[in-house]
This record gives structure tokens, C-alpha cells and sequence, in this order.
């Protein structure tokens, strides 16, 4: 009898012991071995430097406690002119490279540096990806317009990106600068191709002013110096909605111009593990979670859009169509086009 209640007794811890482990519960080398990693990584991106504090790293840490995640931010044409040196030199320091325009990665491609991985994730995503899993779409951005709801009523407000060379706005329009930002030189492509090169010639009749970045441009907007310009929704929508400004987006009717900005590991890095890892966690729904936090919009259909935004679907079904490839092999004639037309005094 003393037997039979032993083993009763020894059955029933073994089952609970099992049923913890099977939620996670205790067992530390399962749980290391799901974050997968240990070692160093430097992770190369164009993502906002309040984001990155406030968001990618305390989450990544949380994630990865026994992997030393580093960070290097600027502008995509910052981070492009970093790598292009590097790549010179033939001393790649980034690891994991996360800019804003998905045509840089079709060069990349071109140059055999990136390390082809098929994500555990592959099967959840909804965006753009490279055949070979060269680089995935990680976060989706968006240029649409905006305009200060304090100082012009809805119904006046610009509804297509062509009633912006509306002489009402004579002198009072915006957009970022396309040597700067990959997102603007996204944008100058897609519309270029839209209208023909002559709509800039008109905005530049209208009194185009190009600013550096997003960043001064919404800081303008709410003075009142501009009253409608091209801008990256996400500016607009974290202003809106964490301090409350008066800022409004509009998603013009001829279609946003939509950048699924990618993540894509180098060939050239000594911890491919850590670096898969990463990307694995940046394309699982917890990771996407954390995109849309960033005020972006996900790569994944289980995962609604930001506050204040619209669903993703919408944005993307209507969006202007952009020639990946087209931007890729002219970059330096596109740009010099735009500053040919629109910056040259």
C-alpha cells in the first residue's frame, strides 16, 4: 500500500513537472535555447533614434538576455554611405541592416552580400520578401500628406498628391530631402513615374521647399510655416497621438506611396546564428507588436495597424506602384533629376 502511494505520488510530480515544462514553466535550458543566442551583434538601421530607445531596445534585450545587441542610426543615405565605405575597405561592421529603402537591397543582392536565410516566419508575412530570403520586408512605412488641423478645416485640406501644385499652397508645401531620406527618394521615384518629372517642375513653381528629414518638416507644420506637406505617416501619427498635436494625416486618393522597409543579414557576419535569430524575432508577432508601437505599419496579417492609422490592407491595395528595380540601377540619375529640377536655384 506504502508502495502504491509512492508511485501515485512520484507519477504526479512527474506530470506536473512535464506539463510546466511543456508552458515554459522552469526550464531554463529550453528557454535559453528559444532566444537561441548568445555573442554580439551591430544592427545598421535608419529607424528613429526615440524608437530605438524606447522600443527596439528594451525589447530585443528582453528577448535576447544573453546576446550584446548594438545599434548604429541615421538616415538611410547616412547608413548607405557608411556600408558603401565599408564595403571599399572590405570591413563590413553591420550584421543586421534595417534602411528604409528596399531598392538598396536589390544592389546589395547585385554585390552578393547578403546571406540568404528562409525565416521560420516566412509563412505569416504578407510583404515583400526576396525569393532566397535574402531580406524580408520588416516594417511598413508610408509618405502621405498632412496638414495642421488648427490652422485649415478637412474639407480644404489637399485630397491627391497633385493638389499640391494648387496655388492656394503657393509657398506653404514641404517635403524631405531625397539625398537624405530612402523614404523621400522612394516617394520622388514613385511619383516621378506616376505623373512624369513635370510634376516636380510644378511643385517647384508651387514653392517646394526641401527640408533635411521628416523631423523638421512636422515641427513647420505645426507652426504654421507649411500648411501641407509630404511626410512619413508614422511622424504624424506619433505626434497625434502621444502629445496630442493637432497634426492630421490624409491618404491621398491617387495612392500612398507605401515602403516596405526591409531586414537582411550580411554574408560577412561571425554570428549568423544570433543574426538569424533576430530576424526570426523581428517578423514573429511579437516582434511586429513591437513595429507597430514605432507607430509603423506590420508585415504580418495577425497584426492590426497602428493608433490612428487605417488597416494596412487598404493602404496597400490602393498604393502607387514603385519600380524596385528601376530605383536600384538609377539612383544617382534619379537624384540628380530632383536636384536638377527642383533644388537648383
Amino acid at each position: 500500500m506504502k508502495k502504491s502511494k509512492w508511485m501515485l505520488g512520484a507519477a504526479a510530480i512527474l506530470a506536473l513537472s512535464v506539463a510546466l515544462a511543456g508552458c515554459g514553466g522552469g526550464d531554463k535550458k529550453a528557454e535559453k535555447k528559444a532566444t537561441g543566442t548568445k555573442g554580439e551583434l551591430m544592427v545598421y538601421t535608419s529607424i528613429y533614434p526615440d524608437i530605438i530607445d524606447n522600443m527596439c531596445k528594451p525589447n530585443v534585450a528582453k528577448a535576447f538576455p544573453e546576446m550584446k545587441v548594438n545599434w548604429f542610426q541615421g538616415g538611410t543615405e547616412k547608413v548607405v554611405t557608411k556600408i558603401t565605405g565599408e564595403i571599399k575597405a572590405k570591413k563590413i561592421g553591420a550584421d543586421v541592416l534595417m534602411v528604409a529603402d528596399p531598392s538598396y537591397y536589390l544592389k546589395l543582392e547585385d554585390q552578393k552580400l547578403l546571406l540568404p536565410y528562409k525565416s521560420k516566419e516566412e509563412k505569416n508575412l504578407i510583404n515583400d520578401k526576396a525569393a532566397d530570403g535574402a531580406w524580408y520586408a520588416v516594417r511598413v512605412c508610408n509618405m502621405i500628406i498632412a496638414y495642421n488641423a488648427d490652422k485649415l478645416k478637412a474639407e480644404d485640406a489637399p485630397k491627391n498628391w497633385t493638389d499640391l501644385a494648387d496655388p492656394k499652397w503657393k509657398g506653404k508645401i514641404a517635403m524631405p530631402n531625397p539625398m537624405l531620406s530612402g523614404t523621400a527618394y522612394v516617394a520622388v521615384g514613385a511619383l516621378a513615374d506616376k505623373y512624369g518629372w513635370e510634376y516636380f517642375d510644378k511643385l517647384k513653381a508651387n514653392g517646394l521647399r526641401v527640408e533635411e528629414g521628416n523631423s523638421a518638416i512636422q515641427n513647420k507644420l505645426l507652426t504654421g510655416e507649411y500648411a501641407a506637406v509630404m511626410i512619413l505617416e508614422e511622424n504624424i501619427l506619433k505626434l497625434a497621438n502621444t502629445k496630442k498635436e493637432p497634426l492630421k494625416v490624409i491618404y491621398p486618393k491617387d495612392g500612398v506611396v507605401q515602403v516596405p522597409s526591409p531586414i537582411a543579414i550580411f554574408n560577412t557576419t561571425k554570428n549568423p546564428e544570433g543574426a538569424k535569430a533576430l530576424v526570426d524575432w523581428w517578423l514573429s508577432k511579437e516582434g511586429q507588436q513591437a513595429v507597430v508601437k514605432g507607430w509603423m505599419h506590420s508585415v504580418r496579417g495577425d497584426v492590426k495597424e497602428p493608433i490612428g492609422s487605417v488597416p494596412t490592407k487598404g493602404l496597400t491595395d490602393g498604393k502607387i506602384k514603385v519600380d524596385w528595380r528601376k530605383l536600384a540601377d538609377n539612383n544617382a540619375k534619379i537624384k540628380e533629376e530632383f536636384r536638377k529640377r527642383v533644388m537648383d536655384k
